[in-house]
């Protein structure tokens, strides 16, 4: 018989002048994911893109135990707003290097060229994995189909990034 899979605590921030609640479906997205493959949505906030308000709601998620996976969506292209990269690395205890490079693999295939604008990322914080994804809802679900949903599953093989943070399983930090 399988294990079941352990559902972790995930943080959704939207990074967006112009997002609200309503017209927000790259946040929805990353909620009705998360929450579809059992995990439990704890937070989620709409920030203007701004480095110091982003960096200071995702050092207070990082800093919370009940949060183990902060996902960020927006901020991280190369117009001038575009500040989600500047705002989060600074909070990083370590990057993972593979994360942009495998969303940009993927993406792609499905945008071509432009792949090379995304400055998506991901990192360790505290104890807490951070992932920070484009504002587009199609690149929320390249990101989530094609990484996140696996590296957040405890059961995958032969790791992942759900082992890190549920206490007692992995190495924190």
């Amino acid at each position: 018989m399988s294990e079941a899979p352990v559902p972790l605590n995930v943080a959704v921030l939207t990074i967006s002048d112009t997002r609200t609640e309503d017209t927000d479906k790259s946040g929805r997205t990353l909620v009705e994911r998360a929450t579809a493959a059992g995990h439990q949505v704890v937070a989620k906030r709409i920030v203007k893109d701004d480095v110091y308000c982003i960096r200071a709601i995702v050092a207070g998620w990082i800093a919370d135990p009940d949060v183990q996976v902060v996902l960020t969506t927006g901020g991280t292209g190369f117009t001038g707003r575009d500040s989600t990269p500047e705002a989060v690395t600074v909070l990083l205890d370590k990057e993972v290097q593979g994360f942009g490079e495998r969303f940009r693999q993927l993406s792609g295939d499905e945008i071509g060229s432009s792949t090379v604008q995304s400055r998506a990322f991901g990192g360790l914080a505290n104890g807490c994995v951070i992932f920070c994804l484009p504002g587009s809802t199609g690149a929320c679900c390249t990101g989530w189909d094609g990484i996140l949903a696996e590296q957040l599953d405890s059961r995958h093989k032969p790791c992942n990034f759900a082992s890190l943070v549920i206490p007692g399983r992995g190495q924190h930090g």
